[in-house]
């Protein structure tokens, strides 16, 4: 039987790509999921799909920026299901741009995403799981944390950050207290980012990296296996690459 069934687990970032993909294969596994994000109409046909494959699923409005909002979404979660067991903390922007270019109102949306909204998120569902002594966060790093590539100096640092967090996670919390903290490090995910990219050399670095994407299923197979995982073992980092060029 599968560790995550009738877990409530909440999704962030879930109305598209990797969030949506990582929803759907939780509920296929018996997870009771709560799908997050900022698009009311996205998320509620994707809950549609879930509930009508005879998963279990609901879906609220929140802005991972705002921490009353994030506060709400783990309320109306415990509301529907119970006790947060498991978030996944996906909502995230990648916006490239040259440090000449001098995009600030691009790094203040990663920043706010990137950094405050996994803050926030945690923040919410932390001191429930701390109490319980039990539950799972696993946040959704990047290769760019590992590796700056062109034009990604402050997306990247963002995903150091985030790599930087989850290692102090899971030695303070995930070490002696129950709970199972992972990292997801995917390279360049074909989810139709490149279209967000505002700064114009930006978008056409975006565009030529999004031809190597990877589909977002197979990011969203890692994070089902970090997770479907006994209670005494953790999976600390999983990398996942393309493993064909004309990707």
């Amino acid at each position: 039987m599968s560790n995550l069934k009738e877990k409530v687990t909440i999704v962030t970032g879930a109305s598209s790509g990797i969030g949506a993909a990582t929803a759907k294969r939780l509920a296929e596994k018996g997870a009771r999921v709560v799908l997050a994000g900022r698009n009311d109409g996205r998320l509620a046909k994707i809950v549609e799909e879930i509930t009508r494959s005879g998963g279990i699923a609901s879906h609220h409005v929140a802005d991972a920026t705002d921490f009353e909002s994030t506060k709400m979404l783990v309320a109306f979660a415990r509301r529907t299901y119970g006790p947060v067991d498991i978030l996944v903390n996906n909502a995230g922007l990648m916006l490239f741009s040259y440090w000449k270019d001098v995009a600030v109102s691009d790094w203040n949306k990663m920043i706010d995403t990137n950094l405050r909204g996994y803050l926030h998120a945690i923040a919410a569902v932390l001191p429930s799981m701390l109490e319980r002594r039990s539950g799972r966060i696993l946040n959704m790093s990047s290769i760019a944390g590992v590796h700056i590539g062109e034009a990604a100096g402050v997306y990247g640092a963002t995903k150091f950050f985030i790599r930087g967090i989850t290692e102090s996670l899971r030695k303070e919390v995930g070490v002696g207290n129950g709970i199972q903290i992972s990292m997801i490090s995917p390279g360049v995910i074909d989810t139709g980012w490149a279209d967000k990219v505002e700064d114009e050399t930006g978008r056409k670095i975006a565009g030529e990296l999004n031809k190597q994407g990877i589909p977002p299923l197979s990011v969203a197979d890692a994070v089902i296996y970090a997770l479907d995982q006994p209670p005494e073992i953790t999976i600390n980092d999983i990398i996942v690459h393309p493993t064909r060029q004309d990707w």
